[in-house]
């Protein structure tokens, strides 16, 4: 009991001393905070020692599992010998990491530059399609979401976000993919992807007629895991390109086989990218951001530049081996196989559910469930307060997922890529037990 209380105690203290020193801003999840404090696999404990399956990986961060020995095992070596020397010196691992996404990235993308975090890499992207073009003006998509610096977030289309008013110029914003909420009404296929063609009328009337760069996330993620028709990429890149613009493809939370059976999420629509910005699960946990280009486009830039803790060589060390594990192992093909089940099951509870479910969609190991007022009415008002609902009882049972979208109403579920079969039951389990609840 006494060790109970502690424990108890400890916990407080942490949500106490987080409520006063940090950002109002910095927000938790769930009604009362869970303090964290240790994981293994897909398996977390709090400091009261309660257990939690883990099925959103740190923001799709955690690609192959807490704590793994084969990512802290190499990092470990690497702290003992060199930690730190920023870009100012070339060193192994960098250089190492670097011949590898060459290698693994689609198309002619061969030429990386190394930051610490998805909003550098993709300031990183801007700056390079502008440079190489000449232009300016730069196209993001509405429900997409970038970053925290001013740059970024005026390319992110979710007001809750932004917390000044775009004060970057130049920056515009295309219809969202998001066929669930067509912004025209439309239906597909019978549409013919009109959100992609309506980027022409977007840069012939809005723009001077030449722009920098598209940039857009495969399927959007803080957006509620927005996943486009196939077709969508291959009309809208022929657009941009038709009019001087450089396509940047934001794979932050689709890279490194998250959407299964391909290692990054712009492989399944068949466009190549001229410039590449990743993140979050390239170092299952360290922070890294990464941008690559082809090789004209890198050359372009002739200006001055560093980055003091990007590309660090235990960073590096921890992505070398997180992308030697995923290969290793064929997680993509296990991401399919797993996200299939995964999809299976959500589709099974959305039948069991069809008012407060409206649509599940997602890849691989990126599933969302988008919550509704009354999808058998045709009412699709989002229902932000059933998911709150539906937070509470999920972490009662002892599963952590995540939550997104414009509304605060699409569930998002992502667990690492080496889950297994019997983990996806399980998840499945607790989260039918938490949909009956609700209900």
């Amino acid at each position: 009991m006494s060790g109970d209380v502690a424990a108890g105690s400890r916990a407080a203290e942490v949500r106490a001393k987080h409520a006063e020193y940090l950002l109002p801003a910095v927000a938790n999840y769930y009604e009362e905070s869970l303090v964290l404090d240790s994981g293994a696999g897909l398996r977390l404990r709090d400091v009261d020692g309660r257990e939690y399956l883990d099925f959103f990986g740190g923001i799709l961060t955690v690609s192959i599992g807490h704590c793994d020995p084969r990512v802290t095992g190499p990092l470990k070596t690497q702290i003992d010998r060199l930690g730190h020397v920023s870009t100012l010196y070339p060193t192994l691992p960098i250089v190492e990491l670097a011949e590898t996404l060459a290698r693994i990235t689609p198309g002619r993308l061969k030429r990386s530059m190394f930051t610490c975090s998805g909003t550098e890499a993709d300031e990183t992207a801007i700056a390079l399609a502008q440079v190489y073009t000449g232009a300016l003006e730069v196209i993001g998509l509405r429900h997409g979401y970038h970053g925290r610096s001013l740059l970024a977030q005026a390319l992110t289309a979710h007001s809750p976000w932004r917390a000044v008013p775009t004060q970057v110029p130049g920056v515009k914003h295309a219809l969202s993919p998001y066929c669930y909420r067509c912004p025209l009404k439309l239906e597909y296929p019978s549409c013919d992807v009109q959100c992609a063609r309506d980027l022409k009328e977007l840069i012939q009337t809005t723009t001077t007629g030449k722009i920098a760069a598209f940039l857009a996330e495969p399927i959007q993620g803080v957006g509620g895991f927005v996943t486009p028709p196939p077709e969508y990429f291959r009309v809208a890149v022929e657009i941009v390109r038709e009019h001087g613009g450089l396509f940047i493809c934001d794979e932050v939370q689709t890279g490194f086989g998250r959407t299964g059976g391909k290692m990054f999420g712009i492989e399944h629509w068949g466009v190549e990218p001229d410039v590449m910005t990743m993140a979050k699960g390239v170092a299952n946990g360290l922070p890294l951001g990464v941008t690559v280009a082809t090789e004209e486009v890198a050359q372009a830039f002739r200006a001055m530049t560093i980055s003091t803790f990007g590309g660090n060589p235990m960073s590096c060390a921890a992505a070398s081996a997180t992308i030697a594990t995923i290969e290793g192992e064929d997680l993509p093909a296990n991401a399919e196989r797993q996200g299939a089940r995964l999809r299976a099951g959500l589709e099974e509870i959305q039948r069991a559910h069809p008012r407060l479910v409206g649509d599940v969609r997602g890849m691989g190991l990126m599933q969302a469930v988008e919550l509704v007022a009354d999808e058998t009415a045709g009412d699709r008002t989002p229902a932000p307060a059933a998911t709150a609902r539906l937070f509470e009882e999920t972490k009662a049972r002892g599963l952590l997922i995540g939550k997104g979208g414009l509304y605060g109403n699409v569930i998002r579920i992502a667990p690492p890529l080496t889950v297994t079969a019997d983990e996806i039951d399980e998840a499945l389990g607790l989260l039918r037990e938490s949909f009956d609840a609700l209900a």
